[in-house]
């Protein structure tokens, strides 16, 4: 692992501790903005919130602010904003991606059906942006309209690209820059502009932000591959399965043999491991080097955002942020 100024890199738990209180307001914020006349909403919106997950991005958004300043209650509600943002994203997504399983749990597209799910999505989205309106700040409603125009964009050219074996890096890590690394981005300096830094200290957080959403999305792809189903919260080599081909396969494909590379082909077009096994698909990962590439390239973009954040100077805060690259890069391997 890397280390602050200090060479002392704290953990997950000590990272969540500095924001917890802020972050148990962000929960109740949640709940009361997300309960609706609409059952279908709020069961939807409940749900998804008590599957739980990391709170990375509303954790995010309040050391930022913390960073620059005192954690206001436009920061709280903004830490809210962008993870119901997220939400909407995850409810949308299971419905393209059809699929069955979130976080270990049915998916609310299998529970509530497909069409009810895009509709509560777009409520959710339009209420996350009701509560940015409050706020009266046009430069907060022009980063969260660039940012949920990119990352529709991204969802539409990843539509585009689905079933093709024949992906670049550089077309994989624009999605990546669309689909995660933006909301990152995002989160970093909304934290950093309602505690009222310079648009220096914003755009240096967001940089900062952006390579750690990079490299987490990196990871997310890998672990799909070589994580535990129990961790992972869903079946492995789902992104395969739906077509999607990330950038370990990337990698791997660049030196794959024409037989290995209709090995891939067959699971993109059947949607499927019947004719191929999955452990051939991992051999074949391993033997040309797809994972440890990909490996490096998140350990790449993670070193870079240590580096943006150790230029601010040294408090537990800044600690906390210089710790979330490693955090992000070792996690759950």
């Amino acid at each position: 692992m890397g280390a602050s100024k200090t060479g002392y890199t704290l953990g997950a738990r000590e990272v969540f501790e500095l924001v917890q209180p802020e972050l148990e307001q962000v929960e109740a914020q949640i709940a009361r903005e997300t309960a609706s006349e609409v059952t279908a909403i709020t069961g939807i919106s409940r749900y998804l919130q008590a599957s739980g997950g990391k709170r990375l991005r509303p954790t995010l958004l309040l050391l930022s602010a913390k960073l620059c300043g005192p954690v206001t209650r436009e920061a709280i509600e903004l830490a809210a904003v962008v993870e119901m943002i997220h939400t909407a994203t995850l409810v949308h997504d299971d419905v393209i991606d059809v699929a069955e399983t979130r976080r270990g749990r049915p998916s609310t597209n299998v529970i509530w059906g497909n069409h009810t799910c895009v509709l509560a999505g777009d409520w959710i989205y339009m209420q996350a942006f009701r509560i940015a309106l409050r706020q009266r700040d046009f430069r907060i409603l022009d980063i969260l309209i660039n940012l949920t125009q990119q990352m529709v964009e991204g969802e539409l050219l990843q539509l585009e690209r689905l079933r093709k074996i024949d992906i670049s890096e550089a077309e994989y890590f624009d999605l990546v820059d669309r689909k995660t690394a933006s909301l990152f981005s995002a989160c970093a300096q909304l934290g950093a502009l309602v505690s009222g830094a310079t648009e220096m200290v914003q755009a240096q957080l967001a940089r900062y932000a952006w390579n750690l959403g990079m490299a987490f999305q990196l990871v997310d792809d890998i672990l799909d591959f070589i994580a535990d189903q129990e961790v992972l919260g869903k079946p492995v080599g789902s992104d395969l399965r739906e077509g999607k081909v990330t950038l370990p396969l990337i990698c791997a494909l660049r030196t794959a043999s024409e037989d290995e590379r209709a090995l891939i082909a067959s699971i993109v077009s059947d949607g499927e491991y019947t004719r191929v096994a999955w452990a051939d698909v991992l051999e074949l990962l391993h033997r040309r080097g797809g994972i440890e590439q990909a490996f490096e390239q998140a350990r790449q973009f993670a070193d870079q955002a240590r580096a943006i954040i150790q230029t601010f100077p040294d408090s537990a805060i800044q600690r906390a942020l210089a710790s979330l690259p490693d955090l992000v890069v070792e996690r759950d391997r």
